[in-house]
């Protein structure tokens, strides 16, 4: 059985580090790359599926090559560090639950919005800031801590890049609007597809480290995983609000774990918040140990 250095590597840097600043961030060099393409290209679905497929194979292609160079370990690592984020993520989490602790609702909703989601925020509650930071934890648990880990197992360090480089793009260009509805329609679609795997096994991560909460993370997941429009998020949104016990609300949309048995009442606070972050990172934790013995196998 080897030892799997280079997913450890990766794992320890962005715990250590955490993400750098834009201006010397691999994903912001790519969106600056990404927004020139959007300007020049055509509103049609062909002209998107040929703006995401150049784009993302780039990238893969020269991560590829950047292993040559490298080596595959270091190179390896260096991609894993950059393309994931559950230090910052964390993080800009425990902002949030600061600003609401502080009764600073206004400056909630901006680190919210600024950080966290792309929503307007201006006219939440404190209870839906709550369940909104919440909500983002758990689908990016999935999407910026567990995905870039399954791609690396499945594919290598490139397999990792275009993994971030799709889901960069759907950040971007994944809206039902007059704008993106045909061009964004690659970027959105692929980005669903390469998150199918890894929305799953962070929700059963999500589950597992709920300790007694994890018979009710298990059957809020079950029940509630598809409310939401995405094939993929509402997997861990629905186990972290079942772990919790909590009620997480989008308005006219869903209620992840409406109705469930409870201690407490089903609004989320400033405390929820900081339960989640602690349950992100005992599940993150989880889903490394197990894809680490995946690597370690093969």
């Amino acid at each position: 059985m080897k030892v799997p250095v280079t997913l450890l590597a990766g794992a320890a840097l962005d715990a250590a580090f955490g993400d750098p600043p834009n201006a010397a961030h691999p994903v912001a060099w790519f969106g600056r790359a990404a927004r020139l393409v959007d300007r020049v290209s055509p509103r049609s679905r062909a002209a998107g599926v040929l703006a995401t497929g150049a784009l993302v194979g780039g990238v893969a292609l020269t991560t590829a090559r950047g292993q040559r160079v490298l080596g595959r370990t270091v190179t390896g690592a260096l991609v894993l560090g950059q393309a994931t984020s559950r230090r910052t993520l964390l993080a800009r989490a425990a902002e949030v639950a600061g600003a609401l602790d502080a009764d600073d609702l206004a400056e909630a909703r901006r680190l919210l919005a600024h950080h966290l989601v792309s929503r307007d925020t201006s006219a939440l509650d404190a209870s839906e800031v709550a369940g909104a930071t919440i909500e983002s934890v758990a689908e990016n648990l999935s999407d910026g801590v567990v995905a870039p880990w399954c791609w690396y197992v499945l594919g290598g360090a490139p397999a990792v890049a275009a993994y971030r480089a799709l889901n960069t793009l759907d950040g971007m260009w994944g809206y039902r609007t007059p704008r993106y509805a045909e061009f964004g329609w690659a970027a959105a679609r692929g980005d669903d597809v390469a998150n199918l795997l890894p929305a799953r096994l962070t929700a059963l991560a999500l589950v597992l480290a709920a300790g007694e909460g994890a018979p009710r993370a298990w059957l809020t997941w079950r029940r509630d995983r598809g409310l939401t429009d995405s094939p993929n998020a509402g997997h861990p949104m629905a186990a972290m609000a079942g772990a919790l016990g909590v009620t997480l609300t989008k308005r006219g949309q869903y209620a992840l774990g409406a109705g469930l048995p409870e201690e407490r009442g089903a609004e989320p606070t400033a405390e929820d918040v900081r339960r989640a972050i602690a349950l992100a990172d005992r599940a993150a934790w989880i889903a490394l140990g197990a894809l680490v013995l995946v690597e370690a196998r093969r």
